[in-house]
Formats: C-alpha cells, structure tokens, sequence
C-alpha cells in the first residue's frame, strides 16, 4: 500500500484553539438517546454478511517475488570486495478477480519489478500469473491467472458512476498479509484530484479501514459490485487513518479493455486544453458568482477543443455532467474515455453557460521515438534528441503543452555523456529559447562558454558549460 504522509493546515489551526478535551458543550449536559432492542427478527439478523459471501470469493492475495541487485559498502569495493549481492524481495497485496477464466486486476505497485507472482484464491487454491499489462499512470494492473480449469468467481465492475458521498462501501483485501479481511465504511468523498497520488487521477475516498496489503483489493457498494480498487492512503503512522483512496471502475475497466483487447499500454485521449483552478480571486475578475470550474489558458491548435470552438478565456464547468475544478479532474474525464468518443464540455463563457461537443483525441506525435538526432558538437556532443511532441512530452515530463527538446540517449564518449542524462529536457541555451532540434544544433554550434538551462525529474537546472 502506498502510504503518504499529509499535514493539513486545518488540523495546525484547530490545534491552536486549545486542548479539545478539556472543552463541554455549552457548559451544559448532552441529551442521552433513547435505545431500544430489535424490534423483529430481520432487524436482528440484519448485516453485510450477503455482500461479503457474494463478493469475498472473488477477492485474492497476491505474492509478488523479485531479485535485486544490492551493492556493497564502498569500502569494501575498494579491497576488491564490491561485487552485488543478490536480494530477495516480497510484496504482499490484493486483488480482484473480473474474469471467470482467470484475469485479475490488482494496483501496478504491488507487482512492479516482479519475477514471480503467485495468486492465492479465497478457497485458499494456488496459480502462477503473468502481467498482461501494467499502466503506471494509474497504478492498475491486469493479471492473467496459469493452468485454471474451471470458471473462477468474480466481481462485476460498476463503471455507472452513480456513487454519492455517504453510500455504505466494503473493504475487501489482504492487510499485512493476515489474510482476507472485511471492513465497512462510507463513501467520504468522490473525485478526489488534489491528493499527490497522479496528475491524472480522480479517487473515491472512504473511510473503511485500508492498510498495507489491500492495495489492489476491492472497494464493493452493497449490491455488491466493484466501483473501485484500493490503491492509497493518508496517515503518519502508515496505518488506517480513515482517509484511503480507490481507483474508480470507470478507470479500472478502461485498462482491463485494453489489456484484454491486446494493447501493450493504455491510450489516454486529450481534449488539448490546458487551464487554471477558478479560485475566488479568478471568480470575482470573471464576474462569477463562486469560485468554480477550470479557465482555460491554452488551447493546442487545431486540437479537439480548437475543433469545437473552445477558446482561451472559457471556463469548463463540467465534462459529460461531472463537475470539473482543476486539470486533474479533466485529464481524467477525458483520459477514461476511448480516443474518437464525443464528450459533452459544460462552458460558461462571458458568464454565459454553454455546451459543446468534442471529440477527443490521442495526443499527437510519437511518445516513444524509434530515433532521435544526434549532436555533432559543442555541449551537445554525442547527445541523441528529439523535439517533444504532445505524446512524448506527456510521457517524460507529463504535461502535452511542454516545449523544448529531450534527450533519448548518448553516443559514444561525447560531451554531452558527462553532463546530460536520458529524458533531461533542454530549454535554452544562451538565454534563448529551445523550441526545435535546429535550434539546439545552431546554438551547440557557437562558440562556448554555454549558459544551458534545462529540466531533470521536475526540477529546473542552469549550468555553465566551457
């Protein structure tokens, strides 16, 4: 289970008020309930138990096994005792059976750099299983169980999105690896975006007890279907603090159709709008009533939103009915659709609500490039690089709309070896501008010293080079 720490300016400001357990209510006596037995037999009776005996036997625990290279202290390399030791590692994890002949869905982090993974039913049965396709992105990944014989129980995916804040949800996974384990909660919050865990990823947050080991196990609605997989959560202790994450069905489904239709990686479409959060300051200049929707700020042209009249200035409010505040929240409207399907884009626009209709697209350009050019001189020396492109700048750096050019590689023993790394995105060179290979060339060309500035892992560098 991914575990992420959070301190929330909230919890700082209520701390500040004084120690809440020394405070009573008005100063005054709390009335006392009236209580009563069950009135009848059912209400006795009454329980998740139906749930769980239908959906349990569909939820697995997951094995994942890898061997890791471990270097030794350098110390010891010094005196010729530095070869890497072998190390074996294990993950424990859930998943969630959604095919009667064996395909299991589980997160993408619990059999990351795996060898081996074995997969343990409910009736506590055994098989081997091979990755069909892993989609980082969304940390979801699809398993394809060995040797089944028969048809295997599963958990029919609820991609309805008809969930609302406070329906009755059930846990179901592997915490720690004690074995399955139910716990019951609500729904606390739908379209969770701003939570660290993807740029393109929009949570069910509940409050049902998840810990490490259910990563990959199911979130089921009491009709006892999966509306999500449990993939994250917020505490300080990495245990259950009430606050976890699932990835929707929606989400879910979209990998497991393309794995099952034979894709090697997910095909996110893009509407080709980059945009702000309306804060209340945006809100108050835009002549709106409250702070809602994302206003656009870029729009890629003759993209899907160019196409269907989407200009700068415009405030999306809404894709396909659902409420849109921030980029996450779009990426993901969009991402979970198929590339060529029509959306409907809530807009207001000089304060005037309008609809239009798009239809996304996949993002132009080659996202991973067969070739690239390689630099003959200067600080570039020996570099292989390539213009981004929407698709491949939002693979390496994850944003369509970035500019400059990105380094693929190094050949031979160049400059550039000693300097660059693989995916460093090169902005400018001299105080100019890098928008294309030419401009990288011309520049690497001219005399020294070159003042670059480029991107590496998000972090923005500016170096001398002589």
């Amino acid at each position: 289970m991914k575990t992420r720490s959070i301190v929330l300016a909230a919890a700082l400001a209520l701390s500040a008020c004084g120690n809440p357990q020394s405070s009573k209510a008005q100063e005054g006596e709390f009335a006392q309930p009236t209580r009563s037995p069950p009135s009848d037999a059912a209400r006795m009776k009454s329980s998740f138990a139906p749930v769980v005996r239908a959906a349990a036997p569909a939820v697995v625990n997951i094995s994942a096994r890898s061997v890791q290279r471990v270097q030794v202290d350098p110390f010891f390399q010094f005196f010729g005792g530095g070869i890497p030791q072998a190390r074996v590692a294990e993950s424990v994890g859930s998943g969630v059976i959604v095919r009667s002949d064996g395909i299991v869905v589980t997160n993408n982090h619990v059999i990351d750099g795996a060898q081996q993974i074995k997969v343990v039913l409910n009736d506590r049965r055994e098989f081997p299983a091979t990755v069909i396709l892993a989609d980082e992105r969304s940390d979801i990944a699809v398993l394809r169980l060995e040797n089944v014989s028969d048809r295997l129980p599963v958990l029919a995916i609820d991609d309805q999105e008809q969930q609302q804040v406070g329906d009755l949800v059930l846990a179901i996974g592997n915490p720690f690896g004690v074995g399955q384990t139910v716990t019951n909660g609500i729904i606390s919050a739908l379209n969770r975006t701003e939570t660290g865990i993807s740029d393109s990823g929009s949570f069910i947050q509940t409050d049902a007890a998840i810990n490490p080991g259910n990563s990959g196990g199911a979130l089921v609605d009491m009709d006892g279907d999966l509306i999500g997989i449990n993939t994250a959560i917020f505490s300080r202790s990495g245990s259950s603090a009430g606050v976890g994450f699932a990835v929707p069905a929606a989400m879910v489904k979209r990998v497991v159709d393309s794995a099952l239709g034979g894709a090697r990686a997910v095909v996110r479409p893009w509407l080709g709008v980059k945009g702000d959060t309306v804060t209340s300051d945006i809100a108050g200049s835009l002549g709106l009533s409250r702070p809602q929707g994302l206003v656009v700020t870029d729009v890629y042209a003759n993209g899907p939103a160019a196409r269907a009249g989407l200009r700068q200035g415009d405030v999306i409010t809404a894709v396909d009915g659902q409420e849109i505040n921030d980029q996450g929240g779009l990426n993901y409207r969009v991402g979970s659709r198929n590339p060529n399907d029509q959306v409907q884009i809530a807009i207001l626009r000089d304060g005037r609500p309008q609809t239009l209709t798009a239809r996304v697209q996949t993002l132009p350009g080659e996202a991973d490039p067969k070739q690239g050019t390689v630099i003959q001189q200067g600080p570039f020396q020996g570099a292989s690089v390539a213009a981004l492109t929407p698709a491949l700048a939002d693979r390496v750096v994850g944003d369509p709309f970035a500019g400059g050019v990105v380094v693929l590689g190094m050949s031979g023993r160049g400059y550039a070896a000693s300097v660059f790394r693989q995916n460093d995105l090169v902005l400018a060179v001299n105080g100019q501008r890098i928008n294309g290979v030419r401009e990288l060339e011309a520049a690497s060309a001219s005399r020294g010293p070159w003042q670059v500035t480029f991107n590496r892992g998000g972090r923005q560098i500016t170096a001398v080079l002589r």
